[in-house]
């Protein structure tokens, strides 16, 4: 059990830590927006590149975002069923959901790999002139992302495995949280 929870709490936080540098994309998009509109208006300069550099922080930042999000235990929920529900049935639906978004995530994965490798083969860049090069690069972001999601899906699946089996565990990691 001891070795399940460091598994865990191993991929929770490396998550929590990527996805702490992700955030950072959000000030630096800012930024970016902020100097490409000024440089638009008050000196007629603008650049193909640094737009579509906007585009490409927000689609780091969205896809980096999913799994610490999920970390951060931020994900969606239909609460209007889920409050309703006892405890154990909460339990056993999170298993559930974690279990089909590591399938999900996993899929998503192993399907993104030939679309990078595609891009990287054919050395894709922007179709527009003054646009930015290595657009596999932004690609590659997709399964990373997705394997991050995984690796936090695993990291809750075997958390609540292991409160199933103990739960002296769960009210001991609740405590914990809460202070």
């Amino acid at each position: 059990m001891k070795q399940l929870i460091a598994i865990a709490d191993g991929a929770h936080r490396l998550v929590r830590a990527v996805g702490e540098a992700a955030a950072w994309t959000g000030l630096v998009m800012v930024l970016l927006i902020g100097f490409n509109v000024f440089a638009r208006y008050l000196f007629a300069f603008g650049s193909v590149a640094l737009q579509e550099s906007e585009w490409h922080l927000m689609a780091i930042g969205a896809l980096l975002g999913m799994s610490y999000a999920l970390n951060q235990g931020e994900e969606v929920r239909v609460d209007v069923l889920y409050a309703g529900f006892s405890p154990r049935t909460k339990h056993l639906i999170d298993m559930v959901a974690s279990l089909l978004l590591l399938v999900v995530s996993l899929a998503v994965v192993v399907l993104s790999i030939g679309f990078v490798m595609q891009s990287y083969s054919l050395g894709e860049g922007s179709a527009d002139p003054g646009g930015l090069p290595l657009r596999w690069l932004l690609k590659a972001c997709i399964p990373f992302a997705f394997l991050l999601l995984a690796l936090q899906a695993l990291s809750n699946l075997l958390l609540l495995g292991v409160s199933l089996f103990d739960p002296d565990f769960a009210a001991s990691r609740r405590r914990a949280s809460e202070s």
